[in-house]
């Protein structure tokens, strides 16, 4: 319960295994070692609320002064992580310094993934991934008269919804033949594709952008779109270099178990720079508040020689416009939904495979969405009938 304990990465996840260590009683050094120069923040109201001018700057804040202070965490913001030698037990910062740990946390987070194509490096052309990002976008929607969002996944379809809240012209370039393909299924696709395109948000899909110049998009077709501003929403790439450099095992991400350890040992990893090795052999990773908390929380008490294995339902949400998309669980390889539906429009789909639950992705029904999460842990199986049937209360299930 001593020592120093050094985590890379000031982010949802670094932030809590510091204060993880301090719950789980680590009364030696926490060192946690921020790239960027802000203290920690919260990143999802970036592309939603904030950008949309709905959420302040200091709503984002995560922890303040005093909070570091009180848990004794020295926080050390713009630090930049260069080189760990497992070794030596050290951390070589890009300052010249170097810090001597007992157990490492890597919570080095991802970045936006850019394509190579001309063009994709102009100064227009911007990601979301971090504030500064953020800051960029939002500066650049005040003179902005036309936005071409590439990519029609969460990030790209939330800064459409808060582009149009703000009066930019919007058009959403997808190579897939429908939103947000790799998460949803189709019949959450199609609610979504018509909800933008009441909103005025120009779909189109199964194009490839082939170049990007100062006046707007060419695409493989030969169509192009007008805009002053060019946002690139095509996913993220963990940031795994470290990990790797140092020798840990990486498969896309650095892989670890459900405890978060990863393959040397006194190190874990937690958040998006993390993958996690399923007991059968497969490996997940999950981008989401949810995995980055609870990840975090399995990786401190491992630190600590303690076995808290990650087993929650995966979650994850999406406000656009009006409207809040929660899932919880996957519905990957359904074999058959069940929609529950009520006269306001807000609905849920519960999926089953082989007549088990495996996954609700709700639209405007956040109660139903927290009992599905607590159905899903219980690993209890509502019939199909009694989902189907708007008047009946699932909560009795959980009596």
């Amino acid at each position: 319960m001593s020592g120093q304990i050094v985590i890379v990465g000031a982010g949802q996840a670094g932030l809590q295994v510091a204060e993880s260590l301090r719950t789980e009683g680590f009364e030696g050094e926490i060192v946690l070692l921020g790239k960027e120069r802000h203290a920690p923040y919260q990143r999802p109201p970036l592309s939603k609320g904030w950008l949309a001018g709905e959420t302040a700057d200091d709503r984002l804040t995560s922890r303040g002064p005093d909070f570091f202070a009180a848990k004794k965490i020295d926080l050390r913001a713009g630090a930049e992580v260069e080189r760990i030698d497992i070794a030596s037990r050290k951390v070589f910062l890009a300052d010249g310094s170097a810090l001597a740990w007992t157990g490492l946390a890597l919570a080095t987070g991802a970045r936006a993934r850019r394509p190579d194509l001309p063009g994709a490096d102009l100064p227009h052309v911007r990601v979301l991934r971090d504030f500064e990002d953020a800051k960029e976008i939002s500066r650049r929607l005040d003179q902005a008269r036309r936005l071409v969002i590439v990519g029609g996944g969460f990030i790209g379809l939330e800064v459409a919804a808060a582009a149009r809240k703000r009066g930019c012209a919007t058009v959403v370039i997808e190579a897939l033949d429908r939103l947000m393909a790799r998460a949803v299924t189709p019949q959450i696709s199609a609610f979504f594709a018509d909800l933008h395109r009441a909103h005025g948000v120009e779909l189109i899909f199964g194009e490839q952008v082939a170049e990007i110049s100062p006046a707007g998009v060419k695409t493989a077709s030969g169509a192009f779109f007008p805009a002053d501003l060019v946002v690139l929403g095509i996913g993220a790439v963990p940031n795994d270099e470290l990990a790797a450099a140092a020798g840990l095992r990486i498969s896309r991400g650095i892989v670890v178990d459900d405890c978060g350890r990863t393959s040397e040992k006194d190190i874990v990893a937690a958040g998006d720079c993390a993958v996690l090795r399923r007991a059968d052999g497969a490996l997940r990773r999950f981008e989401s508040v949810q995995y980055s908390v609870e990840g975090a929380k399995t990786a401190a008490a491992a630190l600590l020689s303690r076995e808290k294995p990650f087993v929650a339902t995966p979650w994850f949400w999406s406000d656009q416009y009006d409207v809040k998309l929660q899932m919880a669980g996957s519905s990957e390889n359904h074999d058959s939904l069940v929609e529950r539906r009520s006269g306001d429009g807000a609905f849920s789909l519960f999926y089953y495979r082989k007549g088990a639950l495996i996954a609700v992705d709700s639209v405007n029904r956040p109660g139903e969405h927290l009992l599905a999460r607590k159905l899903l842990d219980a690993r209890l199986s509502p019939d199909p009938a009694l989902v189907g049937d708007p008047e009946r209360d699932l909560r009795v299930l959980l009596r």
